[in-house]
């Protein structure tokens, strides 16, 4: 079976092609600057070299057509018609409460999604534009959603519920929900694989680190805590996110700076985190640069990136009652290996020594990086949330 995975931005759409026969990725790529001038499809040959086809995007339609195209065109083709695509999934942001797995994306699904866009006003609509694009232009073709708050919902409620009035919970579903969670859910089963164990009876922290990065505590293959919460904004440091901030300190900054809600969204969200406190940049390989450079302020908001991760490691360890594996993914976790050294740094005492030299040669591939005697297993697992979401789909079929 070959299935299409989409993941519609507000102004983007990323794309893979998997023959799910073999797991091989027939094509990938993505659009960029829908509705906006200079909007392009990007794409990656088998050989690794980028493609860029500019055309005028106007909305999600016409780029979903794009896309499709692109797929059956002669020169850049993988698929000779649109009749080979068996099925196509897709990355929803927001399930709330009412979905703890992926399903197929009929009406109920859809008006249930809906619901949850207050939840998540920036992603979910957009998630939604590529459900209808493809259903106006292949109106057969079954679709399924799967949603990165999903594996979250195993958490206990007092690890959910945030310590204000009961009644804001029952009103407006206002809780700990969890992202990232399809990249959870796929490196805390692969590492399982990877060194041939089961997920049961094992206590597991998974620390998706990149631009945006999340921390959670898994044991028997289930979450039972997470650090984002009932938006992505919460935990640890991030790119251009603040993270953990205490609540007084933003009203503070409203009255202060005269910010109403929109404007202390926009400070906490885009204009914090490594960027606030650096003032160079929200990429970390720029930031280490000028951090090495002589700016003292690049090497704050490193140092604290790193004490934020290394905590909510050690906090999640107190969770789960002791810890068996740490793995690390993400742009960062996969390819940082300051990053996964200083996350690891003083945490002897739990059992984690980390191979310093082994660490310094693994970027992007599956590898234990601990030494041999260490109690604790550190292992890099490369994400793959889209194989994930045609796993699901796949699996979702069949049944």
């Amino acid at each position: 079976m070959k299935i299409l995975v989409l993941n519609c931005g507000s102004s983007s759409i990323k794309y893979k092609l998997f023959d799910m026969t073999t797991k091989a990725v027939l094509a990938q790529g993505g659009i960029e600057k829908i509705g906006l001038k200079g909007s392009f499809l990007k794409l990656t040959l088998p050989d690794g070299e980028k493609v860029i086809l500019e055309k005028d995007i106007p909305e999600h339609t016409v780029g979903v057509e794009f896309i499709f195209q692109t797929l059956t065109s002669e020169k850049y083709g993988a698929l000779k018609s649109l009749n080979e695509l068996g099925a196509v999934g897709h990355r929803i942001v927001h399930g709330g409460e009412r979905f703890s797995e992926s399903v197929i994306l009929n009406k109920e699904a859809l008006d249930a999604i809906n619901a949850c866009n207050d939840l998540a006003p920036l992603h979910n609509p957009a998630n939604l534009k590529g459900v209808a694009a493809v259903s106006a232009l292949l109106p057969n073709i079954p679709q399924v959603g799967v949603f990165d708050t999903a594996f979250h919902q195993t958490m206990p409620d007092y690890a959910y519920m945030y310590a204000i009035p009961y009644e804001l919970y029952e009103k407006y579903g206002i809780r700990r929900y969890g992202f990232h969670g399809t990249s959870h859910r796929y490196v805390s089963k692969r590492v399982c694989e990877f060194l041939g164990i089961k997920p049961e009876g094992t206590r597991i922290i998974t620390c998706h680190v990149g631009n945006g990065g999340s921390v959670s505590a898994i044991k028997d293959g289930k979450c039972v805590d997470t650090s984002m919460g009932l938006t992505p904004l919460e935990g640890l440091v991030m790119g251009t996110r603040s993270g953990d901030i205490d609540a007084g300190a933003v009203t503070f900054i409203m009255e202060k700076e005269g910010l109403n809600a929109t404007g202390v969204s926009n400070l906490l969200n885009k204009k914090s985190g490594v960027l606030g406190v650096s003032g160079a940049s929200s990429d970390m390989r720029e930031v280490h640069a000028s951090a090495n450079s002589g700016n003292k302020k690049a090497e704050l908001a490193l140092n604290m990136y790193f004490y934020r991760l290394r905590k909510y490691i050690g906090s999640y360890a107190a969770a789960l009652g002791g810890v068996d594996i740490i793995v690390f993914t993400g742009g960062v976790g996969e390819n940082d290996e300051i990053c996964r050294e200083k996350a690891c740094e003083g945490l002897e005492f739990m059992g984690i020594k980390l191979d310093k030299a082994l660490n310094k040669t693994i970027r992007g591939e599956e590898a234990v990086i601990s030494t041999a005697d260490s109690k604790v297993k550190v292992v890099v697992i490369p994400t793959d949330e889209e194989m994930m979401i045609a796993s699901d789909t796949m699996h979702l079929l069949n049944k």
